[in-house]
């Protein structure tokens, strides 16, 4: 005879010890409460130390925006009903920043609110999230951050749109989704008479998800006044003056005026300077 009964158990005990001590150790259980934000991939959560945010002053120009995503955020906190947010629009003025911005600022009050970062990955197993903090005694904002539209993003949107409307699982009130693009297609109603039959799809693709929102925030380029408001707001803290004339030919060679772009002007003073720009 052959196999495992011709070895002797001793042998076979020391193999099975020596693959224990080989396997990797399982993974310790997440603790739902003790983080400010998590990432989602699909395959386990990861807890962060830190949420990444900048203070809610230092978003410019998106005054409107600001209050309607903190009311909401403060709703969902409360553990009243809340809506499920889609932030549209034009690159660079905050969408993403605004609501770690607004986590972050409810978070520094006591509200028992967290974020919950969803990656491309992660969308196949969200049910399994779901089911997850439904249980737990905290509020989350489940944050899917610069989605598509496009052919390649179909599933994505499909899953999307299960998750905004339940589905058999349902969705607990302690969970609210918070979604960024910079489509403007994704609320754009208007008759656009499309000359290809997977452009007309595309967009109703992109309707279809954007009505399960209830609440839409749209964030267009900033102006000029605003540009040069928004670099002045990081360069007066360090005592650096500039160039209005310079600062516009920076975002002219850049295609937009935009928060971002001010934030990268004035990192460029500041590196000149040789200071570090905190903000």
């Amino acid at each position: 005879m052959s196999g495992e009964r011709d070895l002797p158990r001793d042998l076979l005990e020391r193999i099975a010890a020596s693959l224990e001590r080989i396997a990797p150790a399982p993974a310790a259980p997440i603790d739902w409460g003790a983080h400010p934000a998590y990432l989602w991939t699909g395959d386990a959560p990861y807890g962060l130390g830190e949420l990444s945010a900048l203070p809610l002053e230092h978003l410019r120009a998106i005054d409107a925006q600001k209050r309607a995503v903190c009311d909401n955020l403060s709703r969902l906190a409360k553990g009243v009903a809340a809506h499920d947010m889609l932030l549209w629009g034009a690159r660079g003025m905050g969408k993403s920043a605004l609501i770690r911005a607004a986590v972050n600022a409810l978070q520094s009050e006591g509200a028992t609110l967290a974020l919950v970062q969803v990656d491309a990955g992660g969308f196949a197993s969200i049910p399994q999230l779901i089911e997850t903090l439904g249980k737990q005694p905290r509020a989350f904002v489940l944050f899917i951050d610069d989605l598509g539209f496009g052919d390649n993003d179909l599933q994505a949107n499909l899953a999307l749109r299960s998750l905004l409307d339940g589905g058999a699982l349902g969705r607990p009130g302690n969970i609210a989704v918070a979604v960024t693009s910079n489509r403007r297609a994704i609320v754009q109603r208007e008759a656009t008479r499309p000359t290809e039959l997977h452009e007309r799809d595309e967009r109703d693709n992109a309707l279809a998800l954007a009505d399960r929102f209830g609440l839409t925030v749209p964030f267009h380029p900033c102006d000029q006044s605003d540009y040069i408001a928004i670099v002045r707001s990081y360069c007066e803290p360090l005592g650096l003056t500039f160039d209005e004339v310079e600062a516009q030919s920076w975002a002219i060679e850049r295609g937009n005026r935009s928060g971002r772009t001010a934030y990268q002007f004035a990192c460029e003073l500041a590196g000149r300077a040789g200071l570090a720009l905190r903000v």
